[in-house]
């Protein structure tokens, strides 16, 4: 890593050399005035041990009570050059493994990135996607410690204003290091819109094809876990895959219509609800196996006065796509497959969420909202997600109304139904589906165009999992400077599973605003439950504690 930090220093060097001999030479150049930004985000955690809740044994709880997690971005800009650096540091981190704590820090990122007439040039650790990112999605998740970028090189070329074809290749980011499976792949993308002046279409294509090759050591790794197999559940073990993609957005005035196919070559990976046989003649869940997989993604929207609806479909049958089938959980993706739910933000709503499903899937979504007024506006949302057997994954039906009174205040109410498979997406065995009814109400009242109110009060009603929630939050502000918000979740009727009486989840927050920079101090007790960040879930165990944080750009 060192190493790697070294050259991009040489390569800044060299610019801001170029840069003082042009300013020796009076050699005026447009691109020569320098430009450095950057960011910091930094978290901090006090662990306070609550058996009660369960806020207990993890290395945090149980001797180091303290954790944090930080990342420095720097930018610079000069002669067309574009160069980046990030430090990462993690103390007694519980984002990689909830359960566990990670310590390590470096340089979590650089790049360099030049054009040259109608080339791009990219090298380092590198964010993009193909498509929507059915098939390769190089992204960085930081709730999740999710950092999937691509440690490599990209070409681009202009074919013209409007096409561009896309090749690249490297290896996943893995923390510190990366894997061992080399990633490469390339697209074609464009845009043809009507030439006429009445025209009011266009079309956006594009394909795209990308493939991977496991290692040496990652294929005898498959190879000898395959040998342990019985003969009938023995499968072939392949070096590389290959997927491929297509997709298209029309446009036509106010609709819009995007869509996406994708197959992927037969690959070996984990697939934890099949039966293996043993050599021994026993069985056990969960074996490798081998399969192509494909899906389906497509979103349609219709915008007009006061109106609005928009519906998406996915259609998933084993599209696990990983640097190795020895990876789980958030590790070694990369593609990406995109939710087919509504992203809730009350605390009670968005208590139970559906996480993607690689092996099979089929989902669909529908929102519409309608604008009766100034003062009065209407929002529904429908979604459901089950296997490709039937089986109900989750279902939601979410309804809100909003009335505006002037600038003085608003009303926001509505209520949300909901089905979700515990045993699925919190691999629980045998716990039933969790049915859930939701009703909720924000109040936001300006005292003046600096100083504001907001309240909020939810109540979810339930016989499963903890049982019955009640959740309320009042929120103060002072533009620009502070807001100071209180809040509690109460288990009102716990069932007999968790014999969790009259326990009480409070928190409150600080937040202090000025100019580019935002702090915050919290103290948190908060319920096991599920974390979702664009569409990625994971369950996470109760906390106990205070939490900082420090944002800033500039």
């Amino acid at each position: 890593m060192k190493c790697r930090f070294y050259i991009l220093l040489t390569v800044a060097f060299a610019i801001i050399g170029q840069n003082l001999f042009a300013q020796e030479n009076n050699q005026p150049n447009p691109q020569s005035v320098a430009r450095i930004s950057g960011s910091l985000e930094s978290n901090i955690n006090f662990f306070f041990e609550d058996t009660l809740i369960g806020a207990t044994n993890t290395p945090q709880y149980d001797r180091q009570l303290y954790g944090a997690d930080t990342w420095l971005q720097l930018n610079y800009s000069q002669y067309g050059f574009d160069i980046g650096v990030r430090f990462d540091l993690f103390n007694n981190s519980n984002l990689l493994n909830p359960q566990g704590s990670y310590t390590a820090q470096g340089f979590g990122r650089w790049f360099i990135k030049k054009k040259v007439n109608k080339l791009g040039i990219s090298v380092g650790y590198l964010y993009d996607q193909v498509g929507s990112g059915l098939i390769f999605r190089a992204y960085e998740q930081r709730p999740l410690l999710i950092d999937n970028a691509l440690y490599g090189a990209r070409l681009t070329y202009d074919l013209s204003e409007d096409w561009q074809v896309k090749a690249f290749t490297g290896l996943q980011k893995q923390q510190f290091d990366t894997y061992d499976t080399v990633i490469k792949g390339a697209s074609l993308e464009g845009f043809v819109a009507g030439k006429k002046e009445d025209a009011n279409w266009s079309i956006a294509p594009g394909i795209g094809i990308v493939t991977k090759t496991m290692s040496d050591a990652a294929t005898n790794t498959v190879v000898n876990t395959i040998a342990t197999y019985s003969i009938t559940d023995s499968i072939g073990a392949k070096y590389n895959t290959y997927a491929f993609s297509a997709y298209n957005t029309l446009t036509a005035g106010r609709f819009s219509w995007y869509m996406e196919a994708a197959y992927k070559t037969a690959e070996v990976f984990f697939d934890p609800f099949a039966i293996k046989t043993n050599r021994d003649g026993s069985t056990s869940p969960g074996k490798l196996v081998n399969r192509d997989g494909t899906i389906f993604y497509t979103s349609m929207s219709y915008a007009a006065k006061g109106f609005g609806i928009s519906v998406e479909g996915k259609r998933t049958e084993n599209f696990t796509f990983r640097t190795n089938p020895f990876v789980s959980l958030n590790r070694g993706m990369i593609n990406f497959l995109p939710p087919m739910t509504r992203v809730n933000t009350y605390r009670l709503t968005a208590r139970y969420a559906s996480a993607t499903q690689e092996l099979g899937e089929l989902s669909y979504q529908i929102d519409a909202r309608y604008k009766a007024s100034k003062k009065l506006s209407f929002n529904v949302n429908f979604s459901s997600s089950s296997d490709l057997d039937g089986l109900t994954l989750y279902r939601e039906l979410f309804t809100e109304v909003v009335y505006k009174q002037k600038r003085k205040w608003t009303l926001t109410g509505g209520i949300q139904l909901q089905n979700y498979n515990q045993e699925r997406f919190e691999t629980k065995p045998g716990a039933p589906i969790v049915e859930t009814v939701t009703p909720y109400v924000e109040f936001l009242y300006k005292f003046s165009r600096k100083k504001s109110l907001r309240l909020e009060a939810q109540y979810m009603s339930t016989e499963e999992d903890f049982g019955s929630w009640l959740f309320g939050l009042a929120e103060m502000s002072f533009a620009p400077h502070w807001t100071m918000t209180a809040s509690t979740m109460y288990n009102i009727s716990p069932t007999k599973r968790t014999n969790f009486n009259d326990i009480i989840y409070p928190r409150f927050d600080v937040f202090y605003t000025v100019k580019a920079n935002r702090f915050s101090l919290s103290y948190v007790k908060q319920v096991e439950g599920i974390v979702c960040s664009g569409g990625i879930c994971r369950l996470e165990p109760a906390f106990s504690g205070v939490k900082m944080s420090v944002n800033s750009t500039f």
